[in-house]
């Protein structure tokens, strides 16, 4: 990206905010109000709140926002369950937007979300990862003072989508503190009531294009849309349409082949967009975005990007701090977590069982890191504890959908999974889980025809479409899994079962890859201390953990070299970048402190892979 857009908060943004940069960075305004910082809350442990008259009268306590009441972070570091909380604050509108529209935007709220702006109810929203906006046009206008309050029900059971959040009291296994009500930025923005929504842009590497599609608000008699394309030596491309009679007028921007820069992990090439909504009598609206030209296609049983078969090292990347749970508790942090997979030899990652905050994304596209983008669902399709089951609801394709909407545009993500872990076996009924599955994959195809999509991360296959095919295999010893997963030239790609009982589709030739293996068992404070026995409430990874550090250094390159070394193999994703609290298998410690000798790592993943010699 040849420039940065840095958007004015109105009044100028306090630096002691947590979390105050601009929270939408592909669709920035240039005003607009962060409301972090410290809210009127109150735990509502019974959910009668409502009745008890939580709505109208000040809250008992206190909280910093962004951060969930579980966290440090957020001052109340409450970890029992909650089961609804409320938060209230007022806010001045600044006098300076005048008649303006206001959008009030919550990056995301778990789980069940109610708002309330001067007694009236302005906005619901079922799911904790996707963001949740209120139009309050006849409610705030600029020089007001308006009291926003927030109800944000969490049951501690039932079928909501929750990642690897504990259904239990306490962590255990595979399952983490939980995270309820607010845990990404609220913030406010001006708008005209006649205003561009999200825009879409698809790059288009054969044509060396944009399509760009611009959702309106509603629209007006003589408006026009222009989008203009730039790079460090000014602009590109230009276009424009009449949006007086589409609802989501369409515009290409044509790439000269002077000016023609693939993005791509090596060189992650941006360039500046900007949208500008006019009518008779003026602007109207304008955006500051960016886009990525880049490619991915499928061809017999490989992925290509940008033509070319780049093999796909990816760590799986969990997203949660000790500290703030799964808000990351800097801008920074997000980065630096970007960076230190770099260090490691990763080219990208399977942001796993969370849908990450957009900014994440942005870091992404900027240092040129392949992602997977992931819903949040464990343990909704049978797999784990029985009394931590649940089937998915139609919440789910919800959710997943406003999933892809909000991040269709970022270049870095590389393919969609919309679930993971589920089971069952094939010949049973058809189940909610094989509508919910197929609903989910034919939504993202619907939604976003330009990427492939993997039905389910390992297990169950039951898309006999799926674009990808995958499995999980933590064999931990590399002779035995070398021989497991080394069939694909036989045609007999590894595949998971669950009780001895075939639970996918067959595999039909699709691009195949390890998405998840390793989790080598390490924690060096702990390695003395044999004589005690650890429960996997304290500390745990997959299979025997191994003696010292060397025998580390040994299995992983064992396993890796196993994929590394088959042609048919696409990628691998590694577990995991981080020690996620009892769950000790990671490159570096839960405070991100490296437990290995980076630079050996990155010189075992880096080496060339079979598949890039093809």
């Amino acid at each position: 990206m040849t420039t940065t857009t840095t958007p004015t908060t109105t009044p100028a943004t306090d630096p002691a905010l947590p979390r105050p940069e601009y929270p939408r960075p592909q669709m920035v305004r240039s005003r607009w109000l962060c409301l972090n910082g410290s809210w009127e809350f109150e735990v509502d442990r019974s959910d009668s709140g409502l009745e008890r008259g939580l709505l109208e009268r000040p809250l008992a306590g206190a909280i910093t926002v962004p951060f969930a009441p579980e966290s440090e972070a957020s001052g109340v570091g409450d970890v029992d369950y909650l089961g609804a909380v409320w938060y209230r604050r007022t806010v001045a509108v600044p006098a300076e937007w005048g008649d303006a529209s206001v959008l009030l935007h919550l990056g995301a709220v778990d789980h069940d979300a109610t708002v309330w702006v001067d007694g009236t109810e302005v906005v619901r929203h079922r799911g904790g990862f996707t963001p949740v906006t209120a139009d309050l046009t006849g409610l705030a206008r600029g020089g007001q003072e308006v009291t926003v309050v927030v109800r944000a029900r969490d049951p501690k059971e039932g079928p909501q989508a929750r990642g690897k959040q504990s259904v239990r009291y306490a962590n255990r296994d595979c399952h983490y503190t939980r995270t309820t009500g607010i845990w990404q930025t609220v913030w406010m923005e001006p708008v005209h009531p006649v205003h561009l929504r999200r825009p879409r842009v698809t790059p288009q590497l054969a044509s060396s294009s944009f399509a760009v599609t611009t959702p309106l608000s509603r629209n007006l008699p003589g408006s026009r849309v222009t989008a203009v394309l730039s790079d460090a030596d000014g602009e590109v491309a230009r276009a424009e349409v009449a949006a007086d009679l589409d609802l989501a007028p369409s515009l290409v921007l044509a790439v000269p082949e002077d000016r023609r820069r693939t993005w791509s992990p090596e060189d992650p090439h941006l360039y500046d967009l900007e949208l500008v909504l006019t009518g008779p009598d003026g602007e109207l609206d304008r955006l500051q975005s960016y886009a990525g030209l880049r490619s991915v296609a499928l061809d017999g049983d490989a992925v290509l990007l940008n033509g070319r078969h780049v093999f796909q090292r990816l760590v799986l990347d969990q997203g949660y701090w000790p500290q703030s749970l799964m808000t990351a508790p800097s801008d920074q942090a997000l980065v630096d977590d970007i960076r230190l997979g770099q260090e490691a030899g990763f080219n990208g990652a399977r942001l796993h069982q969370k849908v990450f905050e957009e900014r994440y994304l942005h870091h992404a596209d900027r240092l040129g890191y392949l992602v997977w983008g992931e819903f949040a669902d464990w343990g909704a399709g049978g797999h784990g504890v029985p009394t931590d089951h649940q089937q998915p609801t139609a919440s789910f394709v919800t959710q997943w959908l406003e999933a892809l909407q909000r991040d269709h545009n970022h270049p870095a993500i590389i393919g969609w999974c919309p679930l993971n872990e589920t089971y069952q076996p094939l010949g049973d009924r058809v189940t909610q889980l094989d509508d919910v599955t197929r609903a989910m994959f034919l939504a993202t195809k619907l939604a976003d025809p330009s990427r492939p999509v993997l039905d389910a991360s390992g297990y169950s296959h039951r898309v006999l479409e799926t674009d990808i095919w995958d499995s999980h295999n933590y064999e931990q010893d590399p002779a035995a899994f070398a021989e497991q997963v080394g069939g694909l030239a036989e045609g007999r790609g590894y595949t998971n079962v669950h009780d001895g009982a075939t639970i996918s589709q067959p595999h039909r030739g699709q691009p195949y890859f390890v998405s998840e293996f390793g989790g080598i068992w390490w924690n060096a404070e702990m390695a003395a201390a044999d004589a005690v026995q650890l429960g996997r409430e304290t500390s745990w990874g997959y299979g025997q953990r191994v003696g010292d550090e060397e025998a580390f250094y040994v299995r992983f390159a064992g396993l890796v070299d196993a994929l590394l070394d088959d042609p048919g193999m696409f990628g691998y994703c590694y577990t995991q970048l981080t020690d996620t609290f009892q769950e000790q298998n990671g490159i570096y410690d839960e405070r991100r402190r490296p437990k290995f000798d980076t630079p050996r790592l990155h010189a075992v993943q880096t080496r060339a892979a079979a598949y890039e010699a093809r």
